[in-house]
């Protein structure tokens, strides 16, 4: 298992700066559809490795492909999305609970 307890240590502001950097986002790129259509694609995107892992091993199970390297690739990529996943989920649910507790 990887251990991706160093995201913890990322700021929104790196993640802003690399984006932009790399032409990932641009400056009107900050609201919230966005963000939220940003998260939408890498939940479905990590649904889909999920399944593609899931597909490999049954093909490597039915015998219909004997490249076990070809799974461990499809499973590796599925388990890094699914922990990406996860982290960001937590971030974003301490972020809200960080909110609700405010005082106005």
């Amino acid at each position: 298992m990887l251990d991706i307890s160093n995201l913890s240590g990322i700021t929104s502001n790196y993640l802003d700066s690399f984006a932009t950097s790399k032409s990932l986002k641009t400056a009107e790129d900050d609201t919230f559809q966005s963000i939220f259509s940003s998260m939408l694609n890498a939940v479905n995107e990590t649904n889909e490795l999920q399944n593609k892992a899931e597909e490999a091993e049954i093909q490597f199970a039915l015998g219909e492909s004997t490249n076990t390297h070809d799974l461990l690739i499809a499973e590796s990529k599925a388990e890094v999305a699914l922990q990406y996943t996860v982290a960001v989920r937590d971030k974003i649910i301490d972020a809200y609970r960080e909110l609700m507790q405010m005082q106005i």
